[in-house]
């Protein structure tokens, strides 16, 4: 068996180390930078810079992040420029790796300032931006490879590449499945039925909107969708509806949920799984018809299996935690967690003295904007956060506080329930990925149940 196993890897590897027409890699290079181009103008003109970074007095950055800070006055607006200016020389190629590496770190820099706006496909666009800088994506139809003349053009690139990227767009969908698997989804119909409802002035279907049974429909119609995806867009003869269903569906999630880019982003990206020969009729006047590849550029590199156990294994790591990542939010970011939860809190803070015991209400809106302190109400990290915020500002005038907190959670319309141990001083508490001892769990009444 260990020689059948060994005979198999190496047939694997020998045809990942094969050329491929380079034609569907370029196509993913430039709407990789040209979306991300789009996404850059769309963040400046709707004034988010402003909103985001310049206007709050304080952030809620991710854990070990703590020293990105935006950039004061006009310098974030110099960061997007840069940031649409590096989406620009990726997608068509004009020093490649360079524009690549500055667009991961301008993306991953912005997105880290503040947790308030996380969303999926920020986590997404870091990943592909990494990817970028690694893979060979300029060696054809680029700029790059038409200064570097013929030698350096190749309309070829190994099989592992384009494998790899297929393999990243597919673990969205997949492991957007796998969380789906959970009661509230799947038998309450929840939080879809909360939403659905939101929009019963859609022309024309905006009255079934309203049903339940529209709502379980849809759930196990996204539960469907999203694990079988990847499969069926990876066998020749179902390629073509299952890329119809994925336009479908994007769009009707595009106009009923708010989700900002993500459904056209996965609209373009799926498309890494049509034949090359799809784009090659696109691109043939640009690509040269030589090979040239040698046998160092098809090797499969050391990093691709490390990279893919990270990918598989990563998006798990909520299992460690104990209760419902729903509730707690332990291990839920970064692991493919789209459209789970609808949470509403209402939070009480007060800092007490240490020396004096004298007690002091604090207003949320008084040190946050109004989506940091909707964010913030139901996310236990950021009370946490915000907690320390108030315990410094306290001490920047003089006085030790405590700090104690009184948050009323609801999940998936649930009853509202205490989220937070009130008696347990959140300003001593150090920010840790070891599991939050002070999270009071989910009351077993409001467990999910069949």
């Amino acid at each position: 068996m260990a020689t059948d196993l060994a005979s198999s890897v190496r047939r694997w590897v020998g045809r990942a180390s094969e050329p491929v027409d380079a034609s569907s890699l370029v196509f993913f290079r430039v709407a990789f930078g040209l979306l991300l181009f789009a996404a850059t103008v769309r963040f400046a003109a709707h004034g988010w810079i402003r909103e985001h970074y310049l206007e709050p007095r304080y952030f809620f950055p991710f854990w070990g992040l703590d020293f990105a800070k935006p950039l004061p006055g006009p310098w974030m607006y110099v960061v997007f420029a840069v940031m649409g200016a590096s989406a620009l020389g990726v997608a068509f190629g004009a020093a490649y790796r360079a524009s690549a590496l500055t667009l991961g770190l301008s993306f991953t820099y912005v997105h880290a300032i503040d947790k308030t706006y996380y969303l999926n496909h920020y986590y997404l666009v870091s990943v592909l931006a990494v990817l970028c800088v690694l893979l060979p994506l300029h060696r054809a139809g680029s700029v790059d490879a038409w200064r570097r003349g013929a030698p350096f053009a190749t309309a070829e690139l190994p099989a592992w590449v384009l494998w790899l990227l297929r393999f990243q767009i597919g673990i969205v969908y997949f492991f957007g499945g796998v969380a789906k698997l959970g009661v509230d989804w799947l038998v309450h119909a929840q939080p879809l039925t909360i939403w659905l409802s939101r929009n019963r002035d859609v022309f024309l279907i905006g009255p079934l909107l309203g049903y339940k049974t529209t709502a379980y429909a849809m759930s196990w119609a996204g539960l469907l969708f999203d694990l079988s995806t990847p499969f069926l867009l990876s066998w020749r003869r179902t390629r073509i509806p299952a890329y119809g269903a994925v336009l479908l569906f994007h769009l009707v999630t595009a106009r009923l949920f708010q989700l900002g880019m993500f459904p056209y982003f996965m609209s373009a990206f799926a498309l890494i799984f049509l034949p090359p020969a799809f784009f090659h009729r696109f691109f043939s006047r640009w690509l040269p018809s030589n090979a040239g590849l040698t046998q160092a550029a098809l090797r499969v590199p050391r990093w691709l299996l490390p990279w893919a156990l990270f990918q598989l294994l990563f998006p798990l790591r909520a299992l460690l935690y104990p209760g419902s990542a729903l509730w707690t939010e332990e291990g839920y970011r970064f692991s493919w967690n789209v459209m789970l939860s609808e949470k509403n809190g209402y939070i009480e803070v007060t800092a007490r003295d240490r020396s004096t015991g004298e007690s002091f209400d604090v207003a949320p809106l008084d040190y946050l904007t109004l989506q940091q302190a909707r964010q913030m109400s139901a996310q236990p990290d950021m009370i946490q956060q915000f907690a320390h915020i108030v315990r410094d500002d306290f001490a920047a005038r003089g006085r030790d506080v405590g700090v104690f907190v009184q948050a009323d959670v609801s999940l998936n319309g649930r009853p509202s329930a205490p989220l937070v141990d009130p008696t347990v001083d959140l300003a001593a508490e150090r920010d840790t990925l070891l599991p939050k001892q002070w999270l009071r769990p989910l009351p077993r009444q409001l467990r999910p149940r069949f």
